[in-house]
């Protein structure tokens, strides 16, 4: 990727929810985008953590066993490796960062996958 991408205009280029694009990569990990409306899964990402920055809208991340994490526009939080979590969201847009290859639906998940969320490592803008 060998030019400045704008975020704002990634997102406007796509209107699927809990379907990432690849912004850019760095190293060996993905700068991913979403638009997030609805609930995820439970799943879990055995051996990575995972980077969450609310870029609009309001994003839940509820924890096994813990509390739910609210986030709002500016607000960043990881979910450490091995943390079970289900993300849900009124709407609005994320930015994940993570190694390259790491399933939306992690390592394993529980449940059926709804149709609105797309089981993916992500996807080129």
């Amino acid at each position: 990727m060998d030019k400045p991408v704008n975020i704002q205009a990634a997102l406007a280029s796509f209107d699927e929810v809990y379907s990432p694009r690849i912004v850019t990569r760095m190293n060996d990990y993905d700068v991913r985008i979403a638009h997030v409306k609805g609930e995820h899964v439970w799943h879990v990402h055995e051996h990575t953590d995972e980077f969450f920055l609310v870029l609009d809208g309001r994003f839940d991340i509820e924890l096994r066993g813990r509390e739910t994490v609210t986030l709002g526009p500016g607000d960043v939080f990881v979910v450490p490796a091995g943390v079970e979590h289900k993300p849900s969201s009124p709407g609005g847009s994320i930015l994940m960062f993570e190694p390259s290859g790491t399933a939306t639906t992690g390592d394993r998940h529980e449940g059926e996958i709804p149709d609105h969320v797309h089981s993916t490592t992500g996807q080129e803008l």
